[in-house]
């Protein structure tokens, strides 16, 4: 059965598909995780090892990865969008220390990443592109790429080593705060929790009280069939390095394993989450940037002139002031973790981890948001 979010985002390149075990939600826990992204399992997977013995539960509204995080290109970033905040520290060697740690195989490739401008291009820039204006590489940043498919599935069987309970399909429809919260979830069950992390990063911001602090949208993805050995080289995509422009109009992109290439521009702006949920790619402003996308992708060069499309979406993003991630407690026991601004794949995996530990009283929450 597809998504409610795949019928109307439209299928990414992504097999994010997992098998959970059968099992009715339990009525209380220790820890409640609402999110089944790469924030939510990382912490989850991690609250499940360090608390042994304790009950945990994660809540999706949906399936597992349906919303931002198996929507990415899957470009890994070592800084926040608004860069080097304080006591961020090594994002990129911390996720790469996460997966050895939970075992993941995601095809985590540590190449760096190419800034690609309409200036100050290098001479021996690999990518002559054509975009409103000539595409070169300007510099090269600590970055890399990942499946996110195999991430999402490897945290997931993460959490689940970790004798986390994982339950699709179950929306979170509000949070009675006490000195124990109340889970409420459509349908009228509940689950009675000790402390509860909130990871639904641009969606249900109501939940997350972030609705006057970050604005919700969809960006657009495509991926292509197998470019030849050729095509490749000569775009200069071979070198496998992902790319995003420092100028506009903003285009990111990145070479996969089996040589489709990913590439995404535009954002459609949604009132609230809700109106969000309702967007479609198969018309309206969102079909539009899938199509002005297309177009671009074959006018970069003339090894793309003919390219075919495979696939096509949209992914939810959420624009925080000043581009910071939003790490914060709404209440003594409800801690908030979402709002990447586009750079979450590393992270989000990363501040999961640091969520669980200071969820755990074992490491302080950052002061970004002060």
């Amino acid at each position: 059965m597809t998504s409610d979010f795949e019928n109307r985002w439209g299928r990414s390149p992504w097999r994010t598909k997992i098998t959970l075990p059968r099992g009715r939600t339990p009525a209380r826990a220790a820890f409640v995780v609402v999110g089944g992204g790469f924030s939510g399992l990382s912490a989850a997977a991690w609250l499940g090892r360090m608390a042994p013995g304790k009950k945990i539960v994660l809540v999706e509204a949906d399936k597992i990865g349906a919303g931002a995080s198996g929507r990415t290109g899957g470009m890994t970033l070592a800084e926040t969008a608004a860069g080097n905040l304080p006591g961020l520290g090594d994002v990129l060697a911390g996720f790469a220390e996460i997966l050895r740690e939970l075992k993941i195989s995601c095809d985590f490739l540590e190449c760096g990443a190419w800034e690609v401008g309409r200036r100050n291009g290098k001479r021996d820039s690999a990518i002559h592109w054509k975009d409103s204006g000539n595409l070169r590489v300007v510099s090269e940043v600590p970055g890399g790429t990942v499946d996110a498919g195999k991430l999402l599935r490897g945290l997931a069987r993460a959490a689940m080593a970790a004798n986390v309970s994982l339950v699709e399909g179950r929306t979170v429809t509000g949070i009675i705060h006490g000195k124990k919260i109340r889970v409420k979830m459509r349908g009228g069950k509940e689950i009675v929790a000790g402390q509860v992390l909130i990871a639904t990063n641009a969606q249900s911001l109501e939940l997350s009280g972030l609705q006057d602090q970050a604005s919700p949208k969809l960006t657009m993805g495509v991926a292509t069939a197998p470019l030849s050995a050729r095509a490749a080289k000569m775009t200069g995509l071979a070198a496998g390095k992902p790319f995003y422009t420092v100028d506009l109009p903003y285009l990111w992109g990145r070479l996969r394993k089996d040589n489709t290439a990913i590439f995404g521009a535009g954002l459609v702006t949604a009132e609230n989450w809700e109106e969000l949920h309702e967007l479609d790619v198969h018309g309206g402003r969102a079909a539009e940037l899938l199509d002005s996308l297309k177009k671009r992708v074959r006018g970069l060069h003339p090894a793309l002139r003919n390219v075919r499309f495979t696939h096509a979406w949209g992914g939810p993003i959420l624009l925080t002031e000043k581009a910071r991630p939003i790490f914060v407690r709404l209440q003594k026991n409800v801690m908030v973790l979402g709002g990447y601004n586009g750079h979450g794949v590393a992270l989000s995996v990363y501040l999961g981890r640091w969520a669980a530990e200071a969820i755990l009283g074992k490491q302080k929450l950052p002061r970004w948001n002060d």
